[in-house]
């Protein structure tokens, strides 16, 4: 018996329904230790619908026992719940009759229409809790974020509906594997560790997804420590019975899951039967879960390839750059850039900036490609107008391929100086800070990439004195609408302003401010990839050349 005042909190309960509810006490909420179902009829009776009565009998599973709950009489608001335990297997008569409450003999139950009533409404009362658990369990391993939260949440529900004790063995390499365990009212514990499925009985079988035997064909002697949680007693010389249930999943095996009852205890064929229902809603839920982990960490691995490289001083030459994707919480989209540092200091170092056409993961797989085309054409990169139009050949055949614009630059100290080479395959022209102030374009012009077979293109040469700088630069920031409309686009005059105010500053300032100014411009509005490369002649003495390894992540 336990009583429940209106707004759901326990007030009193006797000493049986402390063994049935292991976390009843006064004062606790009733919707925290009552199953859903227990929780849901209190709810029912006590807010009624208007000229309804609401339903004296509710039924459903409590740690693995099928429990039958009447509501008493209330008394100020408060509900007295009788629980009654069925622990009969199918079939069996006798107990409470779920209509009329009144206790039937063993004999046979009742005889007669109203008999075969009561037992067909029992039993509807049953499946509809079985249903009503499976469809719970279901959503809750649903929206587990991970594989390690989904194998707890499923042993904390087997141990809870289905066992005193639920561990989940989940496939491994063979020699160890990922052991999740639960005992129903404790907290879950996982851990990787050698084990013999052989020792357990059927779990070999169920961990090829194979069927096993029956329960009460185990014996639980034969279990081995590790199958119990850390902190029971006397271990396995309390298990009265074991049933082990192969999880299927997603055409993959995902594990099995070992039931343990304490003596007295068995397993009856329904709760082997519901037993396995539940088993194939674990099993799929933590197969999706698996193949979420795995395509989260293939993304990753894929994604930084791809991501820009870090960037610092090169012979004597700074270079800096700053990157912003079009997405929300994306990290990789169209634009890119990349450094790569000359073998020495007598020879030019080459940079680039581009922008492939599109934005997201399918632009940034192109980028990719284009990135690895440029790196295997570097050889050529003496000679600009051949590295771009073996470029272009490259990617003409490739009709998937979407056009590329582009800024190719040969950089090298001479000096306290620093001369580029600088070619445009239909970008944006590059802007030059100088110490005064003034900002000018770079005098250079091209075909953009991929899309025709003749290009021209125009190299310029261009002379940075100390403190002076080159900023390449993609049209998401020039095009970024902003402002205080919202409507407005950031344009190359308003960036030309930015970079005034930067005039003497170093490269890594000159993006760092400039990506602060346009980001500001767009605020939460929407805008494409964002794109900086700054390439500048230092005022101080050049420090030790840093070698391409040490560029990137």
């Amino acid at each position: 018996m336990v009583t429940v005042d209106a707004v759901g909190t326990v007030l009193a309960h006797n000493e049986r329904a402390g063994a049935l509810l292991m976390r009843v006490r006064a004062g606790v909420a009733f919707g925290e230790i009552a199953p859903s179902w227990l929780a849901e009829a209190h709810r029912l009776r006590v807010a009624g619908d208007a000229g309804e009565e609401p339903p004296l009998w509710a039924a459903g599973w409590i740690g693995g026992r099928w429990v039958r709950a009447l509501a008493g009489p209330d008394t100020g608001g408060a509900v007295t719940w009788w629980l009654i335990g069925d622990d009969k297997p199918d079939g069996a008569t006798g107990g409470l009759d779920a209509t009329t409450g009144e206790l039937n003999g063993s004999g046979g139950g009742p005889a007669g229409p109203a008999g075969e009533r009561s037992r067909t409404a029992e039993e509807l009362a049953r499946e509809r809790a079985r249903v009503g658990l499976l469809r719970e369990v279901s959503y809750e391993l649903q929206g587990a974020p991970n594989v390690e939260q989904c194998r707890a949440a499923i042993v904390r529900r087997a141990a809870l509906h289905l066992a005193d004790t639920a561990v989940l063995v989940s496939a491994g390499d063979g020699r160890t594997f990922p052991v999740t365990r639960c005992a129903n009212g404790k907290a879950v514990t996982q851990e990787r560790i050698a084990l013999d499925p052989g020792r357990v009985p059927g779990l070999a079988e169920a961990l090829r997804g194979l069927p096993v035997v029956a329960s009460d064909w185990i014996d639980p002697r034969q279990l081995p420590r590790w199958t119990m949680p850390d902190d029971s007693a006397d271990g396995a010389t309390e298990v009265g019975a074991l049933m082990v249930v192969p999880l299927a999943g997603h055409g993959a095996r995902t594990g099995a899951l070992i039931l343990l009852r304490h003596r007295p205890a068995t397993f009856t064929a329904a709760e082997e039967s519901f037993a396995a229902l539940f088993a194939a809603r674990a099993g799929a839920a933590l197969s999706l879960a698996q193949i979420h982990a795995h395509q989260a960490q293939v993304a990753a691995v894929l994604t930084r390839g791809l991501l820009p490289p870090v960037l610092g001083r090169v012979h004597g030459i700074d270079f800096s750059g700053r990157y912003r994707a079009a997405g929300a919480g994306e990290r990789v989209g169209g634009d890119f850039y990349d450094v790569y540092p000359a073998d020495t200091s007598a020879a030019e170092s080459v940079a680039v900036l581009g922008d492939v056409c599109g934005n997201g993961l399918e632009a940034a797989v192109v980028t990719g490609a284009i990135r690895t085309s440029l790196r295997a054409l570097l050889p050529f990169a003496a000679d600009h107008s051949r590295l771009l139009t073996l470029l272009n050949t490259a990617l003409l055949p490739t009709h998937q391929t979407p056009f590329v614009t582009l800024v190719l630059v040969s950089a090298r100290r001479r000096g306290r100086r620093v001369r580029l080479r600088i070619s445009s395959a239909g970008h944006p022209t590059p802007l030059i800070v100088r110490t005064s102030g003034r900002v000018e374009e770079a005098p250079t012009a091209g075909t953009l990439i991929g899309a025709v077979a003749d290009l021209e293109f125009v190299t310029a040469e261009v002379t940075l004195r100390p403190g002076e700088t080159c900023l390449l630069y993609s049209d998401g920031i020039t095009e970024a609408r902003g402002g205080p409309l919202g409507e407005s686009m950031f344009g190359e005059d308003r960036l030309r302003t930015v970079l005034a105010q930067c005039a003497g500053t170093p490269a890594e300032v000159v993006t760092e401010r400039v990506q602060m100014i346009a980001e500001q411009w767009v605020g939460e509005g929407s805008h494409d990839d964002m794109a900086l490369l700054a390439i500048g002649a230092p005022r101080n003495t050049p420090s030790t050349p840093v070698h391409e390894k040490d560029q990137r992540r």
